[in-house]
Protein backbone atom coordinates (compact mmCIF):
# COMPACT_ATOMS: atom_id res chain seq x y z
CA UNK A 1 0.00 0.00 0.00
CA UNK A 2 1.13 3.46 -0.48
CA UNK A 3 1.50 5.66 3.04
CA UNK A 4 3.42 9.42 3.30
CA UNK A 5 5.79 8.31 5.68
CA UNK A 6 7.79 10.35 8.34
CA UNK A 7 11.47 8.76 8.82
CA UNK A 8 12.95 12.23 10.77
CA UNK A 9 11.56 14.36 12.87
CA UNK A 10 10.77 18.10 10.44
CA UNK A 11 8.07 20.10 8.61
CA UNK A 12 5.44 18.64 5.72
CA UNK A 13 8.15 18.61 3.04
CA UNK A 14 9.98 15.91 4.92
CA UNK A 15 7.24 13.00 4.56
CA UNK A 16 8.23 10.75 1.65
CA UNK A 17 5.43 8.55 -0.25
CA UNK A 18 6.46 5.32 -0.29
CA UNK A 19 4.93 1.42 -0.83
CA UNK A 20 5.19 -0.17 2.48
CA UNK A 21 3.87 -3.40 4.01
CA UNK A 22 -0.05 -3.27 5.38
CA UNK A 23 0.36 -3.48 9.41
CA UNK A 24 -1.08 -6.76 10.97
CA UNK A 25 -3.98 -6.80 12.94
CA UNK A 26 -3.51 -7.16 17.15
CA UNK A 27 -6.36 -8.16 18.96
CA UNK A 28 -9.45 -6.37 19.02
CA UNK A 29 -7.98 -4.30 15.75
CA UNK A 30 -9.56 -3.96 12.51
CA UNK A 31 -8.37 -2.91 8.88
CA UNK A 32 -9.86 0.24 7.12
CA UNK A 33 -9.84 1.13 3.76
CA UNK A 34 -9.11 4.96 3.92
CA UNK A 35 -11.37 6.90 1.47
CA UNK A 36 -10.54 10.38 3.64
CA UNK A 37 -7.90 11.27 6.24
CA UNK A 38 -7.57 14.35 8.10
CA UNK A 39 -4.28 16.66 8.50
CA UNK A 40 -4.58 19.44 11.39
CA UNK A 41 -2.07 21.95 13.38
CA UNK A 42 -1.92 18.86 15.59
CA UNK A 43 -0.16 16.53 12.97
CA UNK A 44 2.06 19.24 12.00
CA UNK A 45 3.77 19.20 15.85
CA UNK A 46 3.40 15.32 15.75
CA UNK A 47 5.94 15.23 12.56
CA UNK A 48 7.96 17.91 14.07
CA UNK A 49 8.43 15.67 17.53
CA UNK A 50 6.61 18.60 19.15
CA UNK A 51 3.68 16.56 20.33
CA UNK A 52 3.03 14.73 23.36
CA UNK A 53 3.07 11.57 21.88
CA UNK A 54 5.87 10.19 19.42
CA UNK A 55 5.57 7.09 17.13
CA UNK A 56 8.45 5.27 16.41
CA UNK A 57 10.29 5.84 13.03
CA UNK A 58 9.20 4.83 10.16
CA UNK A 59 5.72 5.72 10.47
CA UNK A 60 2.74 7.51 8.66
CA UNK A 61 1.01 10.39 10.32
CA UNK A 62 -2.35 11.22 10.91
CA UNK A 63 -4.75 10.46 13.67
CA UNK A 64 -8.25 10.47 11.62
CA UNK A 65 -9.65 8.60 8.91
CA UNK A 66 -13.02 7.34 7.31
CA UNK A 67 -13.60 4.60 5.25
CA UNK A 68 -14.46 0.97 4.94
CA UNK A 69 -13.71 -2.03 7.21
CA UNK A 70 -12.00 -4.73 5.35
CA UNK A 71 -11.05 -6.96 7.90
CA UNK A 72 -12.13 -7.86 11.64
CA UNK A 73 -10.40 -9.62 14.50
CA UNK A 74 -11.59 -12.28 16.13
CA UNK A 75 -11.44 -10.37 19.59
CA UNK A 76 -13.93 -7.64 17.94
CA UNK A 77 -17.62 -7.34 18.66
CA UNK A 78 -19.33 -4.31 16.89
CA UNK A 79 -17.97 -4.01 13.55
CA UNK A 80 -18.16 -6.36 10.36
CA UNK A 81 -16.32 -6.22 7.22
CA UNK A 82 -18.57 -3.29 5.07
CA UNK A 83 -19.14 -1.25 7.57
CA UNK A 84 -18.47 2.54 6.73
CA UNK A 85 -16.50 3.96 9.87
CA UNK A 86 -14.98 7.20 11.30
CA UNK A 87 -11.42 6.12 13.15
CA UNK A 88 -9.57 7.25 15.57
CA UNK A 89 -5.85 6.36 15.22
CA UNK A 90 -2.67 5.99 17.01
CA UNK A 91 -1.12 7.10 13.70
CA UNK A 92 -1.06 5.48 10.39
CA UNK A 93 -3.93 7.53 8.78
CA UNK A 94 -2.06 9.07 5.51
CA UNK A 95 -2.32 5.26 4.46
CA UNK A 96 -4.69 3.65 1.72
CA UNK A 97 -5.00 0.57 4.60
CA UNK A 98 -5.22 1.52 8.37
CA UNK A 99 -5.35 -0.29 11.92
CA UNK A 100 -7.38 1.03 14.66
CA UNK A 101 -8.66 -0.22 18.04
CA UNK A 102 -12.54 -1.29 17.44
CA UNK A 103 -13.55 0.87 20.49
CA UNK A 104 -11.98 4.00 18.67
CA UNK A 105 -13.72 3.17 15.32
CA UNK A 106 -18.02 4.40 15.11
CA UNK A 107 -20.48 4.60 12.52
CA UNK A 108 -20.44 6.71 9.85
CA UNK A 109 -23.64 8.78 9.85
CA UNK A 110 -25.32 8.10 6.47
CA UNK A 111 -26.42 11.40 5.20
CA UNK A 112 -22.25 12.46 5.01
CA UNK A 113 -19.42 11.61 2.85
CA UNK A 114 -16.19 10.26 3.78
CA UNK A 115 -14.76 13.50 3.52
CA UNK A 116 -17.05 15.29 5.50
CA UNK A 117 -16.84 12.62 8.20
CA UNK A 118 -13.48 13.25 9.11
CA UNK A 119 -14.67 16.20 11.36
CA UNK A 120 -15.96 13.50 13.62
CA UNK A 121 -13.26 11.67 14.53
CA UNK A 122 -12.01 14.34 16.74
CA UNK A 123 -13.09 17.92 15.60
CA UNK A 124 -16.48 17.08 17.15
CA UNK A 125 -16.38 14.73 20.26
CA UNK A 126 -13.46 17.35 21.23
CA UNK A 127 -15.93 20.52 21.06
CA UNK A 128 -18.84 18.35 22.10
CA UNK A 129 -17.49 16.95 25.10
CA UNK A 130 -15.99 20.03 26.18
CA UNK A 131 -19.21 22.36 26.06
CA UNK A 132 -21.40 18.99 27.16
CA UNK A 133 -19.73 17.22 29.71
CA UNK A 134 -20.39 18.20 33.66
CA UNK A 135 -16.83 18.29 34.50
CA UNK A 136 -15.98 21.00 31.80
CA UNK A 137 -18.22 23.34 30.55
CA UNK A 138 -21.16 22.09 30.74
CA UNK A 139 -23.06 24.46 28.50
CA UNK A 140 -26.80 25.13 29.36
CA UNK A 141 -29.75 26.83 27.29
CA UNK A 142 -30.09 30.27 27.88
CA UNK A 143 -26.10 30.82 28.43
CA UNK A 144 -23.71 32.65 26.39
CA UNK A 145 -21.00 31.35 24.48
CA UNK A 146 -17.68 32.41 23.43
CA UNK A 147 -16.60 30.63 20.48
CA UNK A 148 -12.52 31.67 19.40
CA UNK A 149 -11.06 30.76 16.20
CA UNK A 150 -14.23 29.32 15.53
CA UNK A 151 -13.64 29.08 11.49
CA UNK A 152 -11.77 26.41 12.63
CA UNK A 153 -12.49 22.41 12.53
CA UNK A 154 -13.11 22.64 16.21
CA UNK A 155 -13.90 26.15 16.54
CA UNK A 156 -16.48 25.45 13.47
CA UNK A 157 -18.02 22.57 15.43
CA UNK A 158 -18.10 24.51 18.90
CA UNK A 159 -20.54 27.09 17.50
CA UNK A 160 -22.98 24.55 16.06
CA UNK A 161 -22.94 22.57 19.26
CA UNK A 162 -23.65 25.64 20.97
CA UNK A 163 -26.75 26.57 18.95
CA UNK A 164 -28.06 22.82 19.42
CA UNK A 165 -27.55 23.04 23.27
CA UNK A 166 -29.16 26.43 23.47
CA UNK A 167 -26.91 28.87 24.06
CA UNK A 168 -26.49 32.02 22.56
CA UNK A 169 -22.80 32.49 20.57
CA UNK A 170 -20.39 34.81 20.38
CA UNK A 171 -17.60 33.99 18.17
CA UNK A 172 -14.48 35.21 17.13
CA UNK A 173 -12.48 35.23 14.20
CA UNK A 174 -10.20 36.85 11.77
CA UNK A 175 -11.28 38.34 8.66
CA UNK A 176 -14.17 39.00 7.18
CA UNK A 177 -14.66 35.73 5.04
CA UNK A 178 -13.77 33.73 8.50
CA UNK A 179 -16.41 35.60 10.19
CA UNK A 180 -19.01 35.20 7.69
CA UNK A 181 -18.04 31.68 7.69
CA UNK A 182 -19.43 31.45 11.59
CA UNK A 183 -21.78 33.26 11.10
CA UNK A 184 -23.02 30.77 8.21
CA UNK A 185 -22.27 27.94 10.71
CA UNK A 186 -24.72 29.19 13.27
CA UNK A 187 -23.30 32.24 15.84
CA UNK A 188 -25.62 34.58 17.05
CA UNK A 189 -23.08 37.21 16.55
CA UNK A 190 -19.16 37.34 15.18
CA UNK A 191 -16.57 39.82 16.16
CA UNK A 192 -13.45 40.24 13.55
CA UNK A 193 -10.36 40.19 15.97
CA UNK A 194 -8.03 41.84 13.57
CA UNK A 195 -10.13 44.76 13.30
CA UNK A 196 -11.54 45.62 16.69
CA UNK A 197 -10.96 44.51 20.57
CA UNK A 198 -12.83 41.58 20.91
CA UNK A 199 -13.32 42.03 25.25
CA UNK A 200 -15.09 45.49 24.84
CA UNK A 201 -17.47 44.16 21.81
CA UNK A 202 -18.46 40.68 24.16
CA UNK A 203 -18.72 43.10 27.55
CA UNK A 204 -21.21 45.79 25.02
CA UNK A 205 -22.91 42.77 23.37
CA UNK A 206 -23.47 41.04 27.09
CA UNK A 207 -24.64 44.39 28.14
CA UNK A 208 -21.27 44.57 30.46
CA UNK A 209 -22.30 41.34 32.14
CA UNK A 210 -19.81 39.34 30.31
CA UNK A 211 -20.28 35.18 29.12
CA UNK A 212 -20.90 32.55 31.07
CA UNK A 213 -18.99 30.25 28.94
CA UNK A 214 -15.78 30.44 26.64
CA UNK A 215 -14.19 27.69 24.45
CA UNK A 216 -10.58 28.63 23.59
CA UNK A 217 -8.60 26.74 20.94
CA UNK A 218 -5.96 29.77 20.87
CA UNK A 219 -4.30 30.31 24.32
CA UNK A 220 -1.91 33.58 25.10
CA UNK A 221 -3.50 36.80 25.13
CA UNK A 222 -6.58 35.72 23.91
CA UNK A 223 -6.95 33.48 27.46
CA UNK A 224 -5.96 36.46 29.04
CA UNK A 225 -8.29 38.36 27.71
CA UNK A 226 -11.71 36.15 27.54
CA UNK A 227 -11.22 36.33 31.25
CA UNK A 228 -11.58 39.47 31.43
CA UNK A 229 -14.91 39.80 29.68
CA UNK A 230 -16.32 36.49 31.78
CA UNK A 231 -19.28 36.51 34.14
CA UNK A 232 -19.55 35.88 37.71
CA UNK A 233 -19.49 32.13 38.48
CA UNK A 234 -18.30 31.62 34.53
CA UNK A 235 -15.68 28.75 33.21
CA UNK A 236 -13.41 29.05 31.13
CA UNK A 237 -11.75 25.69 28.68
CA UNK A 238 -8.37 26.09 27.00
CA UNK A 239 -8.70 23.29 24.23
CA UNK A 240 -5.38 23.91 22.48
CA UNK A 241 -2.64 26.70 21.87
CA UNK A 242 -2.65 27.73 18.43
CA UNK A 243 -1.62 30.89 19.12
CA UNK A 244 1.65 29.34 20.58
CA UNK A 245 1.91 30.76 23.74
CA UNK A 246 0.41 28.86 26.76
CA UNK A 247 -1.08 31.68 29.14
CA UNK A 248 -0.63 31.89 32.79
CA UNK A 249 -3.65 31.95 34.86
CA UNK A 250 -4.35 35.38 37.37
CA UNK A 251 -5.68 33.47 40.32
CA UNK A 252 -6.20 36.71 41.35
CA UNK A 253 -9.48 36.80 38.73
CA UNK A 254 -10.92 33.55 39.59
CA UNK A 255 -10.93 34.67 43.29
CA UNK A 256 -12.77 38.01 42.49
CA UNK A 257 -15.09 36.65 39.81
CA UNK A 258 -15.55 33.20 40.61
CA UNK A 259 -14.56 32.14 37.58
CA UNK A 260 -13.56 28.15 37.18
CA UNK A 261 -10.73 27.36 34.71
CA UNK A 262 -11.43 23.39 33.31
CA UNK A 263 -9.03 21.90 30.87
CA UNK A 264 -10.63 18.97 28.02
CA UNK A 265 -7.94 16.82 26.47
CA UNK A 266 -10.30 14.26 24.15
CA UNK A 267 -6.76 12.56 24.06
CA UNK A 268 -7.22 10.78 27.57
CA UNK A 269 -10.68 9.78 26.14
CA UNK A 270 -8.85 7.66 23.37
CA UNK A 271 -5.68 6.73 23.95
CA UNK A 272 -3.44 9.35 23.24
CA UNK A 273 -2.32 10.45 26.81
CA UNK A 274 0.46 8.80 29.24
CA UNK A 275 -2.92 6.78 30.99
CA UNK A 276 -4.48 4.91 28.06
CA UNK A 277 -8.03 4.86 29.43
CA UNK A 278 -9.89 4.80 25.66
CA UNK A 279 -10.80 0.70 27.05
CA UNK A 280 -12.28 2.40 30.41
CA UNK A 281 -13.88 5.16 28.74
CA UNK A 282 -15.28 3.26 25.89
CA UNK A 283 -18.67 3.53 26.69
CA UNK A 284 -18.58 7.37 27.69
CA UNK A 285 -16.91 8.07 24.39
CA UNK A 286 -19.14 5.65 22.63
CA UNK A 287 -22.43 7.31 24.04
CA UNK A 288 -20.92 11.05 22.76
CA UNK A 289 -20.07 9.66 19.25
CA UNK A 290 -23.82 8.64 19.02
CA UNK A 291 -25.19 11.64 19.89
CA UNK A 292 -23.06 13.53 17.80
CA UNK A 293 -23.97 11.08 15.03
CA UNK A 294 -27.50 11.65 15.68
CA UNK A 295 -27.13 15.81 15.00
CA UNK A 296 -25.76 14.84 12.30
CA UNK A 297 -28.18 12.66 10.75
CA UNK A 298 -30.68 15.52 12.09
CA UNK A 299 -28.99 18.03 10.14
CA UNK A 300 -28.02 20.18 12.86
CA UNK A 301 -24.69 19.60 12.51
CA UNK A 302 -22.89 20.64 8.93
CA UNK A 303 -19.44 19.44 9.39
CA UNK A 304 -17.21 21.50 6.32
CA UNK A 305 -14.28 20.71 4.66
CA UNK A 306 -12.66 23.92 2.45
CA UNK A 307 -10.32 21.61 0.37
CA UNK A 308 -9.03 18.19 -0.35
CA UNK A 309 -5.64 16.83 -1.81
CA UNK A 310 -4.28 13.77 -2.85
CA UNK A 311 -2.43 11.82 -1.03
CA UNK A 312 1.15 12.89 -2.37
CA UNK A 313 -0.10 16.42 -1.99
CA UNK A 314 -0.03 15.60 2.15
CA UNK A 315 2.57 18.62 2.76
CA UNK A 316 0.38 21.25 0.70
CA UNK A 317 -2.21 20.57 2.71
CA UNK A 318 -0.80 21.02 6.22
CA UNK A 319 1.33 24.04 4.68
CA UNK A 320 -2.23 25.70 3.89
CA UNK A 321 -3.06 24.54 7.80
CA UNK A 322 0.38 26.50 8.70
CA UNK A 323 -0.44 29.30 6.79
CA UNK A 324 -4.08 29.57 8.15
CA UNK A 325 -5.74 30.27 4.86
CA UNK A 326 -8.69 27.58 5.66
CA UNK A 327 -12.13 27.85 6.75
CA UNK A 328 -13.04 24.43 8.62
CA UNK A 329 -10.65 21.77 7.61
CA UNK A 330 -8.82 20.25 4.84
CA UNK A 331 -8.86 16.47 3.74
CA UNK A 332 -6.94 13.78 2.30
CA UNK A 333 -8.80 11.98 -0.07
CA UNK A 334 -7.28 8.33 -1.76
CA UNK A 335 -9.44 7.40 -4.47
Amino acid sequence: MKAMICRQWGGPEDLRLEDVEPVPLKSGQVRIRVRAAGVSFATTLVIAGKYQRRPPFPFAPGTEASGVVTEVDTACRRLKVGDEVVAVLDWGGLAEDAVAHEVNVFPKPKNLGFVEAIQLAISYPTSAGALTWPMALDVQKGQTLLVHAAAGGVGMAAVEIGKILGATVIATAGGARKTAFAKAHGADHVIDYTATDFRAEVLKLTDGRGVDRVYDPVGGDVFAQSLRCMAVEGRICPIGFAGSTIPQIPANILLVKTIAVTGFNYGYYVGWSPHDARFEEAGRTFALMERIRGWCEAGLCRPHVDRTFRLDQAAEAMRALLERSVTGRVAIVMD
